[in-house]
């Protein structure tokens, strides 16, 4: 099953739709991590989720998506661009016990937020926060449409461990178009009916005639989804200099270099004593390169 998100709409309504399934992107995900079970089934769904909604808002630029709670899962963040670009990660608290297998999304965070950040390539950064108040990761992005977008909007979202899939349902505002008052709530319950194992394992048009087989439904063509890192030795270099001179000064004088590694795809980054200088005599120029 490709790795792909297909858009949809149901003819004469304001309903629309987006149904995502992730597989190879999953497994480059998860293979650079150990992470426990409910953490990679959680840290999936927030995969497919940040892609769904990427579609949705049409940025041109990045999306990215973060949890953050006082449970043992202290952090789950995903980033997706208009590429189909994907990449994800999952902090786990060191002091934490291991979390079981069927632990719930609740246990795993605790109390915390999420917060939605939107960069486009051009104007101004915008963030959307809301409190995790719901028992699911689904709901509570549900939460945030409600009351950062105000457009009704339904998630399901699931992971098997191997792969991850989202469905996302959407009542647009323009009634003028709608001709069937009863098309949201009808759509919505059908959606309800599917179970995980539906979800994950059938090709998405073949769902969505499942489904959908009475309505009329006009489908568009997928576009194709992979992992993939936007780390750079520039990037790198300048969270470097974000640290603020005197501490890689310190770092340089028990070191004599600095190594480290982006957390998403482990790329392993080294400056020598003169490249950080140099960065610090002029943040502005160019980067170093390796030699």
């Amino acid at each position: 099953m490709s790795d792909q998100i297909q858009r949809f709409l149901f003819e004469e309504t304001n309903v629309r739709g987006e149904i995502v399934t992730l597989q190879e992107a999953h497994a480059e995900v998860m293979e650079r991590h150990e992470y426990p079970p409910a953490v990679t089934r959680q840290l999936g769904e927030l995969l497919a989720a940040v892609a769904l909604l990427t579609e949705t808002v049409k940025l041109d630029g990045t999306m990215s998506i973060e949890v953050r709670g006082d449970g043992p899962l202290s952090l789950l963040m995903a980033e997706s661009n208009p590429g189909g670009e994907l990449r994800a990660i999952a902090r786990l608290d060191e002091d934490a016990a291991i979390p079981a297998e069927g632990a719930s999304f609740t246990e795993l965070v605790g109390e915390g937020k999420v917060t939605i950040t939107l960069d486009p390539r051009e104007g101004h950064r915008y963030q959307g926060i809301v409190a995790l108040t719901r028992d699911s990761l689904a709901g509570c992005l549900e939460d945030y449409f409600a009351q950062s977008e105000q457009l009704p909007t339904r998630l399901w979202l699931a992971d098997d461990g191997q792969r991850a899939a989202g469905l996302l349902l959407q009542r647009l505002p323009d009634e003028a178009q709608n001709q069937d008052d009863d098309a949201w709530e009808r759509t919505v319950h059908l959606a309800s009916t599917l179970s995980d194992a539906e979800l994950l394992g059938v090709e998405q048009r073949e769902l969505l005639h499942r489904l959908y087989h009475e309505e009329t439904v006009r489908v568009f063509e997928p576009k194709a989804l992979r992992f993939a890192c936007t780390c750079s030795r520039e990037r790198i270099a300048g969270a470097l200099l974000s640290l603020g001179s005197a501490e890689l000064r310190d770092i340089l004088a028990e070191q004599g270099g600095i190594a480290t590694q982006c957390h998403f795809c482990h790329t392993r980054y080294e400056f020598t004593l003169a490249e950080v200088e140099a960065m610090l005599e002029d943040p502005e120029g160019p980067t170093p390169t390796v030699h």
